[in-house]
């Protein structure tokens, strides 16, 4: 099993920057692609940026320009550097992570999720 541990979230100033952050541990695991989602009140579940790879990061329209999604592979963990918040980006925010685990039977895939972190945006 991969466990998914989220950190960083909190309140902030509009026009303000944050960092949250995402780290995988598990045994017999291998990433290829993370990314990160959000649930704004009243809005429908948005997938805001997405990295797998070897392949340049994805993002929403909604976030192009002001979030970065990054990676440090050697600590197996995740993040999404936000710059110029706005009070509509306030949410909870969900990283996930795509892979294979393999414990002697052959490689299997799996999702695994974070546990949620509220980003609140002041006006």
């Amino acid at each position: 099993q991969v466990r998914i541990v989220e950190s960083g979230g909190g309140l902030v100033q509009s026009g303000g920057s944050l960092t949250i952050s995402c780290e995988a541990s598990g045994n017999n695991f291998n990433i290829k692609s993370v990314g990160w989602e959000r649930l704004a009140p009243g809005k429908q579940r948005e997938l805001i940026a997405e990295i797998s790879s070897g392949r340049n990061p994805n993002y929403a329209d909604s976030v192009k320009g002001r979030f970065t999604i990054s990676r440090d592979t050697a600590k197996n963990a995740m993040y999404l550097t936000m710059h110029n918040l706005k009070p509509d980006d306030t949410a909870d925010y969900f990283c996930y992570v795509d892979g294979t685990v393999n414990f002697g039977l052959g490689p299997s895939g799996f999702r695994s999720w974070g546990q949620g972190i509220t980003v609140t945006v002041s006006s």
